[in-house]
């Protein structure tokens, strides 16, 4: 997803090149598989051009968890909406477009799921960015869900989020689409009951 835009966008900008190898790199392979003796032969620039726009290798991957999490945010809210005008059809949208991505063949699995799971969990540093866009991501379900009259938008916010992340993993494991589909149906549940009259 986040890659097809990034490598659009690079050209002889050495901190995009940098970006869209990275991107490409750590989402396929892994970041603790991947060096930056690795990334600057893929990127076409001097080791000393990555630590002087990102520091070090982590600033690098915080730079494409962050870029990554625009990307999909976007493209995940443009989806919704382009799906239906109204909140109920967008929420309905859910699952069907995560369906869309799951198909891709740059799909990898979510990056802040595998990063966090790849990095040391007594560390907090991915674990806020991974936070940072799970919360913005609740954030346009629950306003969603709360234009679409659901009794407890809070909760119904979880629990599709619970349902996102299962199919999510279960399609990155399996490389089965469908995932998408059985979330869909456990979804249909929750929103009939928090719909209902």
């Amino acid at each position: 997803m986040a890659a097809k835009r990034l490598k659009s966008k690079a050209s002889d900008n050495p901190r995009e090149r940098l970006l869209e190898a990275a991107t490409e790199l750590f989402c396929c392979n892994g970041i603790n598989a991947i060096g930056v003796d690795t990334i600057v032969a893929k990127a076409g620039v001097a080791k000393s051009t990555l630590y002087k726009l990102f520091g070090s290798k982590e600033g690098l991957v915080e730079a494409v968890l962050r870029a990554e999490g625009e990307a999909w945010r976007e493209w995940f809210t443009v989806a919704l909406g382009r799906a239906s005008p109204d909140a109920r059809g967008r929420l309905d949208a859910i699952f069907p477009v995560l369906a869309q991505w799951f198909r891709q063949k740059r799909f990898y699995g979510c990056p802040f799921i595998n990063a966090v799971a790849e990095h040391d969990k007594t560390s907090d540093r991915v674990r806020k960015l991974a936070i940072e866009h799970k919360q913005q991501v609740l954030a346009h379900i629950r306003a969603l869900g709360v234009e679409a009259g659901a009794r407890d938008p809070d909760r119904l916010t979880h629990e599709i989020a619970l349902l996102m992340d299962g199919a999510i993993v279960t399609a990155m494991i399996t490389r089965a689409p469908a995932a998408a589909d059985f979330a869909k149906v456990a979804y249909d549940k929750l929103i009939d009951a928090q719909l209902a009259a």
